[in-house]
């Protein structure tokens, strides 16, 4: 009878073993559910699967994150098992006894439940990892798709550039040269200085487009970084100077030369700088600094302005993507920034939050290839 009694607790405990581990496996089954909420439903499913359900309480904790059940407490006799995704320990399966029990193969515990929670932190496991084999599968499924949309928008960019380019050139140069016409009524000489200007700021947007299709490949040639920044300063202290921002430069002294082009360069610190200016409507302070890291001279752009949240961060790079209001701004100036930058080989942080400003920091390798240029754009430097 004894004999017989053992065997029907052995098999009771079987099947709520089974039950368990059918239960946890059916959590995943409903589309959308998280994360969360499955390791939630794991820790519920549990106290019914121990020898003592009615005072048993069950915890999943992963990555600083603790899932129990509502009477949980720690102390006591607790029965543990880890948590390994990828060969790394990421958390645990916990099982506590209400109250003392009595002993059994593991303190309170049967053998059986050492098998079964183990079993449980090994299920879970896998479900991570096959949750995060998902979101990696759909994190390079939208790369690729904003690969192609870039590549799209470059031969757009580059056709379009090429088409406006040659009526841009007749109307500018038409327009200067009945500039030096002698006694031109006032207001013709100014409509026409309207006319030069804005040809002028047509050039500079077919510039860009140029350069981010890879139509202008850098004319790289060993220059000093920071002979570059005092001369791109120079030519935006007087706009940062009305607008009431104090430029301030932290330039190394015992800065390498690189191989680079110095106009593209020239053109990303005016473009982070004009950026800036946008971002300090009030007046504020722009930091321009360089200085070795390595292999590598690291140049880094700063303001106090009014900062941005993740939503823009996440996008601050896509080609026409801008904040400013219509006619303020084209979209092009940071993916041409990040173009100029990758095609030198280099690679750029940004960190920025509302009301804290942003940082920009550009990473430039000191030995490059004088003949090398960047072919592609991609997000793996952001």
């Amino acid at each position: 009878m004894d004999n017989q009694q053992a065997q029907n607790v052995a098999l009771r405990e079987r099947v709520k073993e089974l039950t368990c581990l059918y239960s946890l496996a059916q959590l995943v089954e409903p589309s959308g559910i998280s994360l969360a909420e499955i390791l939630q439903g794991a820790a519920e499913l549990l106290p019914p699967a121990w020898q003592y359900p009615e005072l048993t309480a069950g915890r999943v904790f992963f990555d600083g994150q603790s899932y129990a059940t509502a009477n949980f407490k720690e102390g006591g006799q607790i029965q543990s098992a880890s948590i390994v995704v990828n060969g790394k320990p990421r958390g645990r399966v916990d099982v506590a006894y209400l109250k003392d029990m009595p002993p059994a193969h593991e303190g309170p515990f049967l053998r059986e439940e050492r098998r079964l929670i183990d079993a449980i932190a090994r299920q879970i496991a896998l479900i991570i990892e096959r949750r995060q084999a998902e979101e990696d599968r759909f994190r390079l499924q939208d790369q690729l798709r904003h690969a192609d949309r870039l590549a799209t928008i470059g031969q757009l960019a580059a056709g379009v550039a090429h088409e406006l380019n040659e009526p841009l050139g007749n109307i500018l140069g038409f327009a200067q040269l009945a500039q030096k016409h002698q006694g031109l009524p006032r207001s013709i000489s100014q409509d026409l200085t309207k006319i030069v200007a804005t040809c002028l700021h047509a050039r500079q947007i077919i510039t860009s487009l140029l350069l981010f299709s890879r139509q202008m490949p850098p004319q790289k040639a060993r220059l000093h970084l920071n002979a570059v920044v005092e001369e791109a300063m120079g030519l935006l202290e007087p706009r940062c100077s009305q607008n009431g921002i104090v430029i301030v430069r932290h330039l190394s002294g015992d800065l390498p030369e690189i191989i680079a082009d110095a106009s593209q360069l020239r053109q990303v610190l005016v473009d982070l700088a004009v950026n800036a200016v946008h971002a300090m409507p009030d007046g504020g302070v722009l930091e321009v600094a360089t200085q070795v890291s390595g292999d590598r001279v690291v140049l880094s752009v700063q303001d106090n302005g009014v900062g941005m949240s993740n939503e823009v961060l996440e996008k601050i790079f896509v080609p026409f993507f801008t904040t400013k209001d219509i006619n303020e701004g084209t979209g092009l100036g940071l993916p041409v920034v990040h173009g100029i930058i990758t095609s030198h080989g280099g690679t750029i942080r940004v960190q920025s939050a509302p009301g804290l400003g942003s940082r920009f920091d550009i990473e430039m390798p000191i030995n490059a290839d004088e003949n090398a240029h960047g072919d592609r754009m991609d997000d793996s430097t952001r």
